[in-house]
């Protein structure tokens, strides 16, 4: 948990209203050793105002301070710089949760400025070598004075049962990249600010930075204040994210977007991991692990109250699939499967969380109901476990045009498991095989699918009640429907729906399955997208 950054985040890493970005940096002297600009006035309202002022200037790039220091600093020399404990923000007070800092590197180069807030007041933290422990011999130390962090995690707090100085549960990383560990102790997938243009075939991904943070040292016992500025060429974004440490993590984020250019995909709380392969499909010797992955499914909560599970494709393809919503409960990319011997791995991929979003209210008059569009899956073909393939979003049906300001609330949980269960029997497993009948030959064109479902009311069907099994397909034909009870464990509500797809072509079929029984439903609806092979 110690170790914030894995492979897949350093490839990744890649007036009032400006009276905070105007803070001068004349050093003073405080007690836990860092050294601190002048104060000036700080408050959301101002860094809402800012960035309002910011989208209608021209947009300015983060500092890239001493780049030809910067990009010597691989990720090897990047991983012998660590930060000193003992100068960590609120170290001895007065917050609960100290803040140490990410050095600059190869893979972040981008400088964000990082400010303490105490009564209304905020004091930029002044970078020096001396806050790191470095070689001797380190390229790191020709930086120059104040060059700027690249990023800041938050410790345990500082009596808790966990070691502070070793272990953190929130890191701010990268672009506009953030993650949190699970209840299960264990950092996985990610969320990001917002989501420009993904997959978009004529226009690059655009990746807005987070170029300031303020950290309020005003904390309840297990809540901590963060505000951010997030720029980019498309847009300025002000953001307050309350921080609660809990069995898990869960962040209310506060944000006003303001938007510089219109976008052809705007994605609203997107999320990122990583999905190479899992029991549903893999190559021949392809990896000498079971299984890899960071999540194994998109579990959805639709306006109307109809339970969805989305197991995630390695495809061959970059695929989009637009699940259409009217005002979503909830979405999120979850980690289902938390058997070890389903992995075999010491990376801990049985731990990793799963990630809710949960649209809020406005409050205090801002924020706005997500009204109607789309839940967005993007899936990547990816050949190793260092890429993150994975990314699901919002997008609003309304484009949002050059000029709109966007207030938007939202809760993010970093969990086990998802933060409301569906009373429903769940999806447990999905798995493919060659289709028709052992012993006879296996037609071509015809791809087996057996599903699992679990628990719920399946778990208490009265004697003798044999569930419907419900299965569309988009395209081919179904055939071979037979559905088994307790399998093979007698594990009561275990339940396994097989089916054949017969079909030509290479194009995707798009699948649904659901049990019911007397006309009530029984289970989640199942949703795949099947690549014939």
């Amino acid at each position: 948990m110690s170790d914030s950054v894995d492979r897949r985040t350093v490839l990744k890493g890649a007036a009032a209203a400006v009276a905070a970005s105007a803070i001068s940096e004349v050093a003073t002297a405080a007690p836990d050793g860092l050294t601190f600009g002048e104060p000036a006035a700080f408050s959301f309202d101002l860094l809402k105002a800012q960035a309002r002022e910011k989208a209608h200037g021209p947009y300015t790039p983060p500092p890239r301070p001493a780049p030809d220091i910067v990009q010597k600093i691989n990720y090897e020399e990047w991983g012998k710089i660590s930060y000193r404990p003992d100068h960590a923000l609120y170290a001895d007070g007065p917050g609960r949760f100290p803040i140490t800092f990410f050095h600059l590197g190869l893979f972040f180069q981008k400088a964000v400025d990082v400010y303490a807030v105490e009564g209304g007041q905020a004091k930029k933290i002044i970078y020096d070598q001396s806050y790191f422990d470095m070689p001797a011999d380190s390229v790191a130390r020709g930086l120059p004075e104040g060059a700027g962090f690249a990023g800041m995690r938050i410790q345990e707090p500082r009596d808790g049962a966990l070691d502070w100085r070793k272990n953190d549960w929130v890191a701010f990383l990268g672009a506009a990249y953030f993650r949190a560990i699970g209840e299960l102790h264990q950092y996985g997938l990610s969320a990001r600010g917002v989501a420009l243009d993904v997959a978009v075939a004529d226009r690059p991904e655009e990746f807005p930075d987070f170029t300031q943070f303020y950290v309020d040292s005003q904390v309840s016992e297990d809540t901590l204040i963060v505000y951010a500025l997030m720029e980019g060429p498309s847009i300025v974004g002000a953001y307050r994210f309350a921080l609660k440490r809990g069995k898990g993590v869960v962040m209310d984020i506060e944000s006003l977007l303001c938007v510089r250019a219109a976008v052809s995909r705007f994605g609203i709380a997107p999320l990122t991991s990583m999905y190479w392969y899992s029991e549903t499909k893999k190559q021949t010797a392809i990896d000498w692990r079971p299984e890899v992955h960071d999540s194994d499914g998109l579990a959805m909560w639709a306006g109307s109250g109809e339970r969805l599970w989305r197991p995630l494709n390695n495809p061959p393809r970059i695929m989009i699939s637009a699940f259409t919503d009217n005002n979503p409960r909830g979405f999120g990319l979850s980690q289902r499967d938390r058997i070890f011997d389903h992995y075999l791995d010491g990376v801990d991929y049985d731990h990793r969380p799963t990630l809710w979003v949960e649209p809020l209210p406005a409050k205090d008059g801002a924020g706005a109901d997500w009204g109607k569009g789309w839940i967005q899956l993007c899936e990547i073909p990816t050949d190793d476990e260092i890429h993150d393939n994975i990314v699901a979003m919002w997008v609003p049906e309304q484009p949002v045009p050059a000029g709109a300001e966007l207030p938007l609330n939202y809760r993010l949980h970093w969990l086990a498991d998802e933060p409301y269960p569906s009373p429903l029997g769940r999806c447990v497993a999905t798995r493919l095989g060659r289709g028709g009948q052992p012993g006879l030959p296996r037609p071509p064109g015809v791809r087996k699918f057996v599903v699992e479902f679990l628990g719920g009311p399946l778990a208490t069907l009265p004697y003798g009640v044999l569930p419907e099994m419900v299965v569309t397909a988009s395209r081919g034909s179904l055939q071979g429907y037979r559905l088994i009870e307790a399998v093979p464990d007698d594990v009561p509500g275990h339940w396994r729906a097989e089916f054949d797809l017969t079909v030509d072509g290479a194009d995707p079929v798009e699948m649904r399955c659901l049990l019911q029984a007397n006309g009530e439903t029984l289970t989640e609806t199942w949703m795949f997208q099947y690549h014939p092979f």
